[in-house]
């Protein structure tokens, strides 16, 4: 058999030497996706995004993200129903005008393998 028939062979049978086997049975997973907001409506760059989830102890983040230059941040979390609790980290966070931030918790539900958007915001 000559070497461009064997890889015919090879890709009608659907194997590749050259595909990395755990992509193949890559666990299944969620995706918690979100954008932090400034007091004025505008995206935050630079925010740690502490996430646990819902029974775990507070305090005790299990994934830690931050928000990019559009303020966006995504995370992977294991696929099941649970509650993930969301927490921006604002210790040591000062607006321009020297004022202190304050952000409340947002918990997110996941059902299975999906994508759930969230936003998170951050205020005087």
């Amino acid at each position: 058999m000559s070497h461009s028939g064997f890889l015919l062979l090879v890709v009608l049978l659907g194997f590749s030497p050259f595909l990395n086997s755990t992509s193949q049975h890559e666990k299944p997973y969620a995706l918690i996706a979100g954008t932090v907001w400034g007091p004025d409506d505008r995206p935050l760059y630079g925010v740690k995004i502490k996430i646990r989830r819902a029974t775990d102890k507070p305090g005790k983040a299990r994934w830690e993200v931050y928000s990019d230059h559009h303020g966006e941040f995504a995370q992977r979390v294991p696929a099941g129903e649970a509650d993930y609790v969301l927490a921006a980290d604002v210790k040591g966070f000062k607006f321009p005008d020297g004022a202190p931030a304050h952000a409340q918790e947002v918990t997110v539900h996941i059902y299975s393998e999906e994508r759930q958007d969230t936003g998170v915001h951050v205020t005087r």
